[in-house]
């Protein structure tokens, strides 16, 4: 099972935005946000809380995919998010994702006994390429007591 059909299986919201999973790698995170009436705002675009689902739902996509097999000493949890609206979105958006830190040096935070942090960052984007939000996503490895 993939990442994006493990996380459509467990996760409510995945399903009710209808979330697509287009790529998740260690490296990059691509999710899609089908253009959907019922989840536009006043201008027709995607509303804001989709889209901050949509790009949430990135960050944890390559987080999973790049600590995947740290689960069984530490759960993933986001600690802050910061979401700017930059133009107008209409029609279907993409969320990319990326990785702050490399892997490894955060790995080696966690076996040092710390609770590392790392930004993931993430564009949204229109089908015409141009980007109408960027957030950053500050999650954690809290290791399991």
């Amino acid at each position: 099972m993939s990442i994006g059909e493990l996380l459509a299986a467990t996760v409510p919201m995945v399903r009710t935005l209808n979330l697509e999973y287009l790529e998740t790698t260690p490296e990059k995170a691509v999710l899609a946000l089908p253009d959907q009436s019922e989840y536009r705002n006043h201008v027709g675009g995607p509303h804001a809380g989709a889209m901050f689902t949509l790009g949430e739902s990135a960050s944890g996509a390559i987080v999973l995919a790049a600590f995947g097999d740290q689960l069984s000493r530490a759960v993933p949890l986001p600690v802050t998010a910061e979401i700017a609206f930059k133009k107008i979105a209409l029609g279907p958006v993409t969320a990319t994702a990326t990785l702050g830190r490399p892997v490894a040096e955060v790995v080696a935070e966690l076996d040092e006994g710390s609770r590392p942090e790392f930004p993931v960052s993430v564009a949204i984007q229109r089908e015409d390429g141009a980007v109408t939000s960027e957030m950053t996503v500050i999650w954690t490895l809290r290791p399991n007591s």
